[in-house]
């Protein structure tokens, strides 16, 4: 069950990059939720880099829904450059 909170809340994150980042972008439903979940483990893993923050026995754990949201647009940015590249 929490893969799949962890999927709708990843797409409600990757909505608001979407949103955030106006611009045509080549990625449906699933797309946008594989974004939002990768953009929330992103953003864990800079908390960690920030604040020294980790999960138990050191694991990175998925961060926020602000965090989320900027490993969204990271994300998102560095997918962006890649598909105009290919």
């Amino acid at each position: 069950m929490s893969w799949l909170w962890m999927f709708l809340v990843g797409l409600v994150v990757g909505i608001v990059a979407k949103f955030l980042m106006p611009g045509k972008d080549p990625g449906g439903f699933i797309v946008t939720g594989l974004l939002g979940v990768a953009g929330m483990f992103v953003g864990g893993f800079l908390s960690n880099l920030i604040f020294g923050t980790t999960g138990p026995a050191g694991q990175i754990q998925p961060s926020g829904f602000i965090g989320g949201v900027i490993g969204s647009l990271i994300l998102l940015a560095l997918y962006r450059m890649f598909k105009r590249a290919a």
